[in-house]
């Protein structure tokens, strides 16, 4: 595939595709510590909870077919945590490297800042995920912690990797209200 890639806001008929992309990451990666492939009618209830909460979730579309997702959500269900995000990337087989990650990152981090978020999280599967890690610092994230063998998926333990970033004016000023 070739051609220019659209970012847009996520549709109900994107599902599929989502589910799809998703699910081979629940199968076969580390980046979701998931460890079956939630059917599409899942994905679709995940997602509509979401944009019902008002966060941005995205879709990045190469020639009429969806190659990689973008989401954030809360990062806590608690009070305290209401002006801070989780975002959640993730891209199709075969697909990373190509700069998709490069241009749905910066379009999430504008659309939560204009929410009033103030700080945004990166929980990155696999501390050897250099590709998440390095997109997730190219945009002002930086690293907050790792998890040693928080996880266990494919027959080993997994790392998370914490980043974090401010956004807006971050923590430099109170929020309104």
């Amino acid at each position: 595939m070739s051609g220019a890639i659209l970012v847009r806001p996520s549709v109900e008929a994107d599902v599929p595709a989502i589910a799809r992309i998703y699910g081979h990451h629940a199968l076969n990666g580390l980046a979701s510590f998931e460890e079956v492939a939630p059917p599409a009618g899942e994905m679709a209830r995940r997602r509509a909870e979401i944009v019902a909460k008002g966060f941005p979730y995205l879709v990045a579309e190469e020639a009429g077919q969806v190659v990689g997702y973008a989401y954030c959500s809360g990062y806590r269900p608690r009070s305290g945590y209401r002006f801070s995000v989780e975002d959640s990337i993730y891209i199709a087989p075969g697909r990373g490297g190509a700069g998709i990650g490069s241009l749905l990152l910066p379009r999430l981090v504008d659309a939560a800042t204009a929410l009033g978020a103030r700080q945004m999280i990166a929980v990155i599967g696999d501390s050897a995920n250099h590709g998440s890690i390095r997109l997730h610092a190219r945009f002002g994230f930086r690293h907050a912690g790792t998890l040693e063998a928080i996880g266990f998926k494919l027959g080993r333990w997994v790392d998370s990797v914490l980043m974090q970033r401010a956004l807006g004016e971050g923590a430099s000023t109170l929020p309104q209200g």
